[in-house]
This record gives structure tokens, sequence and C-alpha cells, in this order.
């Protein structure tokens, strides 16, 4: 029987510590799993093709299975990890050369041996020969021979690969197939927020799925997770990202680093899911937040969740017009960001995203020519003049303006409109603020904020 048209998985399992996150970024090419000493890091599923194989392949990287310092996810961890064993082709299963082997290794092996025919042992932080003598220490495993390798330095990656893509040869011609369909891709939508506000509730509901962890601890998810969903023929990719705190209530560097990985999700996404709380009302973080996506210039959408909660005695039109007005006020600065009432929990509303995103999509396609541009520019001079600077002594003149598209938003574009004046020191930002009012009044772009560049005409040189 032919394989079926898709990827193959390789998934990297093992207990908790034993490098698994460390080989699974040397393995993807770039660093994508958060790598520390503390267990338990990795919680979620991290998905990343593969960059190195030569046959095509996505990469799952798991939480540790067994015993964790924070004993109330294992049993979520060990799903997340059965999960990833039951949907792989190949499992590269993990152990620690230093630690030698243990009864959590050996609990893991008699549950891999039930499908030993996919499972490759990997001896990890065998960081030089001398330490490849404890290879015969995991012979009682029952799993065959291991390969050593060091995933921190690199050693004996290639003969890992050589094994993986031996195993991946039945799956070639699948793989290539896959690889090419693949090609039609959808957007990158990043899932922003603070934490509890419903983030991953929000991407298990979209996906009908329990990808990520959910709990009612604060701060669950820590990496920046991938995952690919297929809709209406595109292949989207959903980052669930780690909950944004104020930095100086971030208990451990671990947070700290889950917040460097969230901001740099915000900036590589096409699109931005801005989750707040609506039963709990918008805070000064979530403004901070929002404050990012509007320093990237990213297309976004607030999604209000948890609307099962709020006001839920109260008609629904009232219910609506008090979110859109607190919503409005509190996160002023993103008001061309349109705005969805969702339950996550209740999987009310959820079509209603993708057709918000579809409609953002479509209209970020209408880009303004030059022509039209300085007649609004013309238009908007003559209603309302630019006042006369009191430094300056003299009044703002745009000369001309012309629009140009940054190829990082290729996906989704965001038009830059490039103003040139006599003096740009001389566009306050409460004009500023009147000009983009005024294109968007007369060309409305929902989700698309307007961004512009001035420039100051340069005086002739003298002869």
């Amino acid at each position: 029987m032919k394989p079926s048209i898709r990827k193959p998985v390789v998934a990297l399992v093992g207990r908790p510590n034993v490098g698994k996150s460390a080989l699974f970024n040397r393995l993807a090419g770039r660093s994508i799993s958060i790598v520390h000493d503390e267990p338990g890091v990795t919680r979620d599923r991290v998905s990343s093709p593969c960059n190195l194989t030569a046959v095509p392949c996505d990469l799952v990287d798991t939480g540790g299975i067994g015993a964790l310092a924070d004993a109330d996810f294992s049993d979520a961890v060990s799903t997340e990890a059965e999960i990833a064993i039951d949907t792989s082709d190949i499992i590269l299963f993990l152990v620690d050369a230093r630690e030698g082997s243990t009864p959590v290794d050996q609990a893991i092996a008699q549950q891999l041996r039930k499908a030993a025919d996919k499972v490759c042992l990997v001896i990890n932080k065998s960081d030089h020969q001398e330490l490849d003598h404890v290879a015969g220490d995991f012979a009682g495993l029952g799993l065959g021979d291991g390969i050593c390798v060091s995933a921190a330095h690199g050693r004996n990656i290639k003969l890992l690969l050589s094994v993986i893509d031996s195993r991946l040869t039945p799956f070639a011609e699948s793989a290539h197939e896959a690889e090419e369909a693949s090609r039609v891709t959808g957007l990158k939508i990043v899932v922003i927020g603070r934490p509890n506000a419903g983030k991953s509730s929000l991407v298990n509901a979209i996906l009908d799925d329990d990808r990520t962890i959910v709990s009612e601890v604060a701060g669950t998810t820590r990496d920046a997770v991938d995952i690919p969903y297929d809709r209406a023929g595109e292949r989207h990719t959903l980052i669930d990202t780690a909950g944004l705190r104020q930095r100086s209530r971030m208990d451990t560097s671990v947070e700290v680093f889950s917040a460097m990985r969230a901001e740099r999700s915000i900036r590589r996404a096409d699109l931005c899911l801005l989750v707040v709380d609506i039963a709990a009302g918008i805070t000064a973080q979530d403004r901070k937040i929002a404050r990012l996506v509007q320093k990237e210039q990213k297309p976004c959408i607030i999604v209000a969740n948890k609307w099962d909660l709020y006001h839920p005695d109260a008609p629904r039109s009232a219910r609506m017009e008090e979110a859109e007005e607190t919503i409005r006020n509190e996160l002023f600065f993103l008001h061309y960001a349109p705005f969805i009432c969702v339950s996550a929990r209740e999987k009310q509303e959820l079509d209603r995203i993708f057709a918000s995103i579809k409609k953002v999509r479509q209209g970020s396609q209408k880009i303004m020519g030059t022509g039209e541009l300085n007649r609004l520019l013309s238009d908007a001079l003559r209603r309302n003049p630019p006042p006369t600077s009191k430094r300056q002594r003299k009044r703002l003149k745009i000369l001309y303006g012309t629009a140009a598209i940054n190829d990082r938003y290729s996906a989704v574009p965001v038009p830059l409109y490039i103003l040139f004046v006599n003096d740009k020191r001389l566009l306050g930002d409460t004009y500023r603020s009147y000009l983009e009012n005024a294109l968007r009044k007369e060309n409305p772009s929902l989700g698309i904020p307007i961004n512009f560049s001035v420039r100051s005409r340069r005086k002739p040189e003298k002869q």
C-alpha cells in the first residue's frame, strides 16, 4: 500500500533534562525549543520541519516523561508525549550518558519496546569519546545499540542523521509530495496575550484538539508553539505563546526567556490575535502587549475571550455595546483592529475569527496608488491646514507622497506611506494622527495599521 501523502514525523522522547530540546534545535537548524537546566521546561509538543535530513520530515519535541518538580503537570506532559509517540514514524529515545540508565529510563523503554521497530536509542551528552563506553550500560533497555551523540557540541550528529535518513527511505516519495503541497501556505498567526487570558484554550478550540496544555495556573505555556492548521485548502501556522507578564513579576529566567520568545513571535507573524479576558477587564499588561503589536506595525484582531462570563444575564446588545466601549477606550491605539467576542471554553463564535482574518487579508490587498494618495492628502490639508510651528516659525508642507510595501509584510501587506515634506520636524503626533484618520476614512483597511515615513526635502546645493 502506498503511504499517505504526508511528511513523516520524528518524535524526541525521554525523561526530563536529557537534552531533547537541545537535539531538537540542532536537527531543526535553529533555536526553537527553550533549553534550560531546569527539568520540565518543555511542556507542550513543539514541532518544526527538519532542515538537515535528505527526506523532508517534521520534528516533534515533547515534554519529559516521568516525575517533574511540578507534579501537577506530570500527567498532562506524559499524555502529550504519548500522543507524539502514537502519531510518529520514528522515535528518538534520548538517555543521558553522564547519569547512566535510571528507573525512569527503564520504565519508558518498557513502553517503547511495543513499537521497537521505530525506536532509535540516542545516548546524549557523550561530549567526548571517553564517554562512549557507557553505551553498554543501556543494553538492558532492550532497544539495541545506542548512538552516542552530543547535541550541545554537535558530536556524531551526522551519524545520527544518516540513521534517520535510512529509516525515512520508505516515506521519501510521499514526503517530497507533501513538501510540494505545503507550498500552498497560509498565514503565520500568533496568539498573544497576558497569562490565563485563554490563549491555549483558544488554540485547542480552533484545532478541536487538546494540542496545548490548559491549566488554571498562569504561565503553563512556556515555548512559542508552532502548530500547522489546514483550513480551506491553506496550511496556516498557529503560534501559541507564553503569557506576557511584567518583567518585574517574572519568577524565573525561563519565564523571562519565554517572554522574549513570545515577543519575537510577534515580529515573525503575519497577523496577531490579541486575546484579552473581557470578563476580567482590560489590564495595564494587556495595554503593554498591545503596544508591542503596535510597535511592530502588525495586522491585528482583538479576541475578547470568556464572553460567556461577561454580564451573562444582560441583553446581548447591551453586552456588545459595553464591550466595544471598554476595548476602544482601553486599547485606543489599536483602533484599526476589529474585535470579536468569543468563548474558547464553550467554543462559541469561533468561526468569526477566520471570517475576520479573511476580511483583513482581502482588505490588505487594496493599496492606494500614488495619485489617489496625493489627492487624499491634498484634501486633508485643505480641510485642516497644519499649524505653524512656534519653534521653527513655519508651516508643514507635504510635497507629495507614495506607498511602499516592506517584504516582511508580504502575506498581509502593510503599506508604508512615504511623505516628502519641507521639514519633517514640523509633523507632530497630533497632525500625524489626523492624516492617518483621514486616509483610513477614505480608504478603510480593517485590521491594517497605517505607517508614515517622513522625509525632508533636500535643499539644492549652492553653485
